[in-house]
């Protein structure tokens, strides 16, 4: 079964993550959702995009193997496309989540409309304890929430709850866990009755600092790769999380 699945109905078009057990967000896992992405966009009949992940986690996050020298020079700007890919989407975007929700998995989800949450779902930016940082989250958080919420998820790696994220501005609405998909595809329909350019063009006037963000994600890019990679910390906490024991940071 392929990793990201897609579809469109009544407008709807659905982008679906199955990477069982926890949609470890691979190279070919990001891939799939960039083609998804690219396949759905140009539809004349597309209004608004859902976007979910299958199983009881929507996702753990980015491959810590991939990460790893030498292949985080592939894997790191390809993340980051990924990001700007679901950023730049020209309709609508609803991200529906439930369980956990970490490092680049809530990266992608920050790059969303709108996120509805089950009660279940737990956001979190655990990046630190492995010696690195979210890059995406770093570019998106500050403008989604305050400052020191922002601060608090990337230095801490501790999780809001669905009811702390939506108090701080990051998810638009909580709802039972089991009611997610339907109270999702219900905020999608009530978008899908409207016109596809009066939505383009609605999406461009909320984005109006498009700029601001695409300079702010090379920047992180750029950061993560030629900076945050060359330390001995970013390799050894990788390596350590990999090997399950507690890393041994420089002092630098």
């Amino acid at each position: 079964m392929a990793a990201v699945r897609t579809s469109l109905e009544s407008g709807v078009g659905r982008l679906v993550v199955s990477h069982p057990p926890v949609n470890i967000l691979t190279r070919d896992v990001l891939a799939g959702i960039r083609a998804g992405l690219e396949q759905l966009a140009p539809d004349p009949s597309l209004r608004v995009l859902l976007l979910s992940a299958a199983g009881k986690h929507f996702s753990a996050g980015a491959s810590v193997e991939e990460h790893l020298p030498p292949l985080y020079d592939d894997l790191i700007p390809e993340f980051m496309a990924t990001v700007s890919a679901v950023d730049a989407f020209p309709l609508p975007v609803i991200a529906a989540v439930q369980g956990r929700c970490l490092g680049g998995g809530l990266e992608v989800v920050l790059a969303a409309d709108i996120i509805v949450a089950a009660t279940n779902a737990r956001f979190g930016q655990p990046e630190i304890l492995l010696g690195v940082v979210p890059p995406a989250a770093c570019a998106l958080l500050p403008t989604l929430t305050s400052r020191g919420v922002a601060a608090q998820l990337v230095y801490t790696g501790d999780p809001l709850s669905a009811e702390e994220a939506r108090a701080a501005g990051i998810v638009t609405q909580v709802v039972e866990d089991d009611e997610l998909e339907d109270a999702a595809l219900a905020l999608a329909g009530r978008i899908a009755r409207h016109s596809g350019a009066a939505l383009r063009i609605a999406k461009q006037s909320l984005r109006h600092d498009e700029s601001g963000r695409t300079n702010a994600f090379s920047r992180a890019t750029s950061l993560y790769v030629e900076s945050l990679m060359r330390t001995q910390d970013a390799v050894e906490g990788l390596q350590a999380f990999l090997d399950k024991r507690e890393p041994v940071w420089s002092h630098q």
